[in-house]
Parts: C-alpha cells; sequence; structure tokens
C-alpha cells in the first residue's frame, strides 16, 4: 500500500492531539514501520529525520499551535488549548 506525505501528517497530527506532545524519535519509527522509509531521511547530523513535505503538511494541520523543543526532540502545544 503506497501512502503519502498528507496521510503521514495526518497520523501525526492525531498523535499529537491525543498525547500533547509527539517525540521524533517515536514518530520515526511508526513512520518507518507502518508507512515506509521513504518517509525518513538522514539530516546533517546523520540522525533519522521525517520527510521535509511530511512536515510541511503536519505545520499546515497544527496551524502554528505546536512548536518544536530542539533540545528534547519533540512537538507540544504551544498553549494550554488543543487545537
Amino acid at each position: 500500500m503506497s501512502f503519502t506525505a498528507d496521510e503521514v501528517a495526518n497520523w501525526m497530527f492525531g498523535e499529537l492531539k491525543n498525547s500533547g506532545v509527539l517525540y521524533q524519535e517515536a514518530a520515526v519509527n511508526h513512520i518507518k514501520e507502518h508507512f515506509g522509509e521513504q518517509f525518513i531521511y538522514a539530516n546533517d547530523n546523520g540522525h533519522e529525520s521525517i520527510d521535509k513535505e511530511v512536515k510541511k503538511a503536519f505545520k499546515k494541520l497544527h496551524g502554528g499551535k505546536a512548536a518544536w523543543d530542539r533540545d528534547a526532540f519533540y512537538w507540544g502545544w504551544t498553549s494550554a488549548i488543543k487545537a
């Protein structure tokens, strides 16, 4: 089965809504297992990261209400109010 970046982003958004946070490592592992390796790449530091098109679609879904924590490698809501 073939998936789209939007489908992966929808999964990410659902996880964020349900949990309040989405850790990159857990997301990468889930995406590789359930959606395919094509949505993962090695970044400049050699770490696995999520495809830029997926992240772009994810950003559209959360509309700026989630922020990336560079130190802890997760997305979380920017306020107590969930989207």
